[in-house]
């Protein structure tokens, strides 16, 4: 048996990870302030005697290095996601993502802990690749854009984790997670899936911006998780960036729009808006490296990972 320590254990993915790993009779350590998480979605947890639940920051030093200390793998999932949050809170997004790394990081040290790095499709910005590699080149727009200090904060999540792998030997992976969706998703924040899914069951109509001929890959949560689970089990992962997704889960976003008006049997209808902020064409994954690594290829596709998401919704309206 391990012990795990998720930070941002009580959000929608570290919440399916802590989920898994006490199925498979690990010990869980969950620290997250709620700031995005939710206690409802561990509420099902707390009255397994293998986890602990930490309401507190990675900031809280003392805390996360005694955490830390129990841990024989980090998850570090904790993080400000969103758009919007991003687009109104651009200082908290750059603070948060790169000292809470950096944190995490630093307590990982002092007895050179295993850290799984989530990092983001984010940080491919504005690359007009047709198929994302790790290898690939990061473009980014203007600072003067604040949509872009999320992949930039993230990117030096990234620049951080290898450099602590390298110079202090402290043994870390990174995870670029490409959109992923299933049960206990918020669309509070601008994810496209739980929002469209909201104004489908409510009838509302669907809100597309632009034309809605943006490409996406779509991945359910129980592959995100097996797939972190086996970057945290291969040494050979150490020191390296692996994309995460499901490239046979791309759609565009109105395909999107009408295959969730169907899983949800809605009258809804789309409504193109205009749109926010910038936007990307295409973001899809090269799997390749991770697929030869790990083996693993995703189990669910975007059909049955909506219809489960769907039956989730419905449970709770």
């Amino acid at each position: 048996m391990s012990t795990f320590l998720i930070t941002g254990g009580a959000g929608f993915i570290g919440s399916h990870l802590a989920e898994t790993l006490l199925d498979r009779d690990q010990h869980v350590l969950v620290l997250d302030d709620l700031s995005s998480g939710s206690v409802k979605n561990i509420a099902h947890l707390r009255s397994n005697s293998r986890f602990r639940f930490v309401p507190e920051s990675v900031s809280a030093l003392n805390i996360l290095a005694e955490m830390v200390d129990l841990a024989d793998v980090i998850v570090h999932l904790a993080a400000t996601v969103g758009v919007f949050n991003i687009i109104e809170s651009p200082v908290r997004t750059i603070v948060n993502n790169i000292g809470g790394t950096e944190a995490v990081l630093k307590a990982a040290a002092k007895k050179r802990k295993k850290v799984i790095i989530a990092s983001t499709s984010e940080v491919y910005g504005k690359s007009n690749a047709a198929s994302f590699r790790e290898d690939g080149d990061l473009v980014f727009g203007p600072t003067s854009k604040s949509r872009w200090s999320y992949a930039s904060s993230k990117v030096v999540d990234e620049f951080l984790a290898l450099a602590y792998w390298r110079e202090f030997k402290v043994p870390t992976v990174v995870a670029r997670l490409f959109n992923t969706i299933g049960p206990r998703q918020t669309g509070h924040y601008g994810m496209v899936v739980p929002r469209f899914m909201s104004q489908a069951l409510r009838g509302q109509n669907l809100t597309v911006y632009g034309s809605g001929q943006q490409s996406r890959c779509f991945t359910y949560v129980s592959d995100i998780v097996e797939w972190l689970l086996l970057l945290a089990s291969i040494d050979k992962a150490v020191g390296e960036v692996f994309n995460i997704g499901n490239p046979k889960g791309t759609v565009t976003v109105l395909s999107l729009a009408q295959m969730i008006i169907k899983a949800c049997k809605s009258n809804s209808k789309i409504k193109f808006v205009p749109r926010p902020y910038a936007d990307i064409e295409i973001r899809i994954p090269s799997i390749v490296k991770a697929r030869n690594l790990l083996g693993y290829e995703p189990k669910i596709d975007l059909e049955e990972g909506l219809r489960r998401t769907v039956a989730w919704y419905r449970e709770r309206k």
